[in-house]
């Protein structure tokens, strides 16, 4: 099964129910800015660069409020829903499936949890699988975390646990692989896992803010 494909279909649809002006757990974005970064990420690979920020950000940034302003809504979610044109690297055969399940598993539950009312949803355990594994990659989300972090696999007690960042005192952070997924990408209040530690730490890394 193609989750990348599928989180993106399901993506699709749930921003055209919403509309352009729907909230998101993204600071500052409503449905429409998060439809503009995509088609950004996946059509302008010159303005790219700078989604995780640096010298190159205010750039993107133009640039994404150009898509927005130069595409209406329904044609922002048909550029997403037809996939990465044939020239972009996320075009090339088996990089959508490797770069982008978590990428729009994250969006997707941007979208989904941005307003009161929602509720986990129950996900194929091949997802779950593929999100857990794609954790590993963390460590440079959480590199500045003010204590070590453990991630443990909720309901799963003979899989390893992933050390996201050495240190001590050390905070455990168990959920399920996509809560502790969204936990990873900085939607701490929106992530339904459960830290376990020195109390100073985990009030601590309670207050830390990081997101991608």
């Amino acid at each position: 099964m193609n989750f990348s494909r599928k989180e993106r279909d399901a993506l699709g649809r749930l921003l055209g129910e919403k509309g352009p002006d729907a909230p998101t757990l993204c600071e500052g974005w409503a449905t429409r800015d998060l439809a503009a970064h995509l088609v950004l990420r996946e059509h302008r690979p010159d303005a790219a660069a700078g989604i995780l920020g640096g010298p190159l950000a205010g750039y993107t940034a133009r640039v994404q409020q150009r898509i927005a302003e130069q595409h209406d809504y329904p044609q922002l979610i048909d550029m997403i829903r037809h996939g990465p044109p044939r020239l972009s690297l996320f075009g090339i055969p088996g990089v959508d499936e490797r770069a982008n399940v978590v990428e729009y598993f994250v969006h997707h539950e941007d979208v989904r949890r941005g307003a009161p009312g929602w509720r986990p949803r129950q996900l194929d355990p091949g997802m779950e699988d593929i999100l857990w594994h794609r954790l590993g990659m963390v460590k440079i989300l959480l590199r500045r975390a003010p204590c070590g972090v453990v991630l443990r696999r909720a309901g799963s007690p003979g899989t390893r646990a992933i050390t996201a960042k050495r240190g001590t005192p050390t905070v455990t952070v168990t959920g399920t692989p996509g809560e502790l997924t969204l936990w990873s990408f900085g939607r701490t209040s929106a992530a339904q896992v459960q830290e376990d530690g020195d109390a100073d730490a985990v009030k601590r890394l309670g207050q830390a803010r990081w997101r991608l």
